[in-house]
């Protein structure tokens, strides 16, 4: 069943939580890859391992109750685009945290939430990492960069639209979004 026009605290707190880390890490991310900042893998890791168990109940929930209705009536395009964009953004916060640790797990980095080991590493004694499927991890760190770029288009889509509902529809989707 789907929700009606109003959102609870909940739902809204989960979007807010989700979206706003996932900017963050990907900014981290870009940022660790540009400048070779290796120190920060280890809080990028633990923030989106802790993040997706929150990702998990948002999307059990979406999945549950349904999307939310639109505040007015639009254009069929639009239906069919914000459709595709949601789509994209649930299953992409998905994929891209579970990528992120296939590649870390398989390439013998380990997995560990705040140095909580969930995983050992496997270096060796120069501190190489030993891969314990270098193909495994290939793909996860191949589908953790494309997902990058993918999220920060859709995520570019979301905003904007955002955006225009507010200021050119002049609707109540982003209040509704915001609690208001």
């Amino acid at each position: 069943m789907s929700e009606n026009l109003t959102l609870t605290k909940t739902t809204i707190v989960l979007h807010w939580l989700v979206g706003l880390t996932i900017i963050t890490l990907i900014a981290v991310g870009l940022y660790m890859s540009e400048y070779e900042v290796w120190d920060l893998y280890p809080i990028h890791k633990s923030i989106g391992m802790i993040l997706f168990v929150f990702i998990l109940y948002r999307f059990i929930r979406r999945m549950k109750r349904g999307w939310p209705q639109p505040v007015g009536q639009y254009k069929g395009y639009e239906i069919i685009l914000s459709k595709v964009v949601h789509w994209v953004l649930i299953i992409g916060t998905i994929l891209f945290p579970i990528s992120g640790m296939i590649s870390s797990g398989a390439g013998g980095h380990g997995l560990s939430i705040f140095g909580l080991e969930l995983l050992a590493s496997n270096y060796d004694a120069s501190g190489e990492a030993i891969a314990l499927n270098s193909a495994l991890a290939d793909l996860g760190h191949e589908t953790h960069e494309i997902l990058g770029t993918v999220m920060i288009v859709v995520i570019s889509l979301h905003i904007l639209a955002a955006l225009k509902h507010h200021f050119i529809d002049k609707d109540n989707t982003l209040k509704r979004m915001l609690g208001k």
